[in-house]
């Protein structure tokens, strides 16, 4: 355990072997991890856990996509403070992480550098 001190992260992404690599990059961080295969999946994790330090959230996604996720997220008191970061692989990552107010984003690929420095930048 280093740098995460068993804070938690959910990540909401529905490739995977994506969704699986991040967790285990993280845990071995010393960050719980936990995965979400779509927007639906992550919001029902939420209303029953205790709230992550982070949001990891991808766009593209079956069920309930990340748009639809993020306004649930928003409308709900409860939820709505806790911080969310995009990944994407879209050109425009910038521009639509702002226009659905994310805290920040990543782009697909994800470098493992920029993803532990934007962790610890919400989860310390």
């Amino acid at each position: 355990m280093s740098r995460g001190q068993l804070a938690s992260i959910l990540i909401i992404e529905d490739d995977q072997a994506i969704r699986t690599a991040l967790i285990e990059l993280l845990e071995e961080e010393g960050y719980r991890a936990v995965g979400a295969a779509n927007g639906r999946e992550a919001l029902d994790y939420l209303r029953r856990h205790q709230h992550p330090c982070l949001i990891l959230l991808d766009l593209m996604m079956p069920v309930m996509n990340g748009w639809q996720f993020r306004d649930e997220q928003q409308r709900d008191p409860c939820l709505a403070p806790i911080p969310t970061v995009v990944l994407s692989a879209d050109g425009n990552v910038a521009e639509k992480a702002a226009a659905i107010h994310a805290d920040d984003f990543l782009k697909k690929p994800i470098q493992l550098g920029q993803l532990l420095d934007t962790v610890d930048r919400f989860c310390r």
